[in-house]
């Protein structure tokens, strides 16, 4: 599991749990699993998380955050899950949870980092790892609603097999002229023209901006902390205003 860090204010107390049914659990990466889910929720926005709560028979309970993949108000709703070795909850999601399976969720929760289509743009989300969960709500309501602004998504793995999203994405570009998907691994090969092999820094997100050609309105950046830092580091190196950035962070509770 990798959990989502909220930004406060964005889980009030008043949200009620409910009942939701897994439909579904996909293979996304070697380490990522999607989990599709029914539930009674509001349509909520692009980049909003889901708290969810397993109770074992004994009456333990344990609760975890996970950003929601899917564009809002699409059913069934998309969950990813990155399995930690160590973690509690996300081997669950891995090994036992089968369709069916009732658990509880609340939410759709959090109102910092989020984009809708009349935000507008140029659009730039930059993720890391799991990290690309709510910027793949982005860039499925971006496409759905139509929003005819550049978009630039970067997503960063170690390998081209780690990328999540990576098919639907390649496709999604070919049929989209505004959106531009630049795949970085730092453990394989370049898989296609303009993909990068490295970790992003200063000088390669410059790069990625200068051969983009657009000045970002809205900036996401999403992933493990040090990633985050150093995405933060070298945006603002590369001249984007501060206010312009948000940020959500992933730790490790599993």
């Amino acid at each position: 599991m990798s959990g989502v860090t909220p930004s406060p204010p964005s889980m009030p107390a008043a949200s009620p749990w409910h009942d939701a049914v897994v439909e579904r659990v996909a293979v996304l990466t070697p380490r990522i699993v999607s989990v599709f889910l029914r539930a009674p929720l509001a349509p909520g926005l692009a980049g909003q998380h889901l708290v969810v709560r397993l109770t074992a028979p004994d009456g333990y309970a344990a609760q975890r955050s996970y950003s929601v993949a899917s564009a809002p108000g699409v059913m069934p709703i998309e969950l990813i899950v990155e399995k930690l070795e160590d973690g509690e909850v996300s081997p669950f999601f891995h090994e036992v949870v089968a369709p069916g399976d009732h658990l509880e969720v609340r939410g759709p929760l959090g109102g910092h980092f989020v984009w809708r289509p009349a935000d507008g743009g140029p659009l730039l989300l930059v993720g890391g790892g799991s990290g690309v969960a709510p910027l793949m709500a982005m860039v499925r309501d971006w496409h759905a609603s139509g929003a005819g602004v550049p978009l630039l998504l970067v997503v960063s793995a170690r390998t081209w097999a780690e990328l999540a999203f990576r098919d639907e994405l390649v496709a999604l570009q070919a049929r989209a002229p505004l959106l531009r998907f630049v795949a970085v691994t730092t453990r394989d090969a370049a898989h296609r023209p303009g993909d990068l092999v490295q970790r992003l820094d200063s000088t390669a997100l410059q790069r990625l901006l200068a051969a983009w050609g657009h000045v970002p309105a809205h900036v996401f950046v999403c992933g493990a902390n040090r990633f985050v830092e150093a995405v933060t580091t070298g945006l603002l190196d590369a001249a984007v205003p501060a206010e312009r950035i948000r940020t959500e962070r992933y730790g490790g509770a599993g």
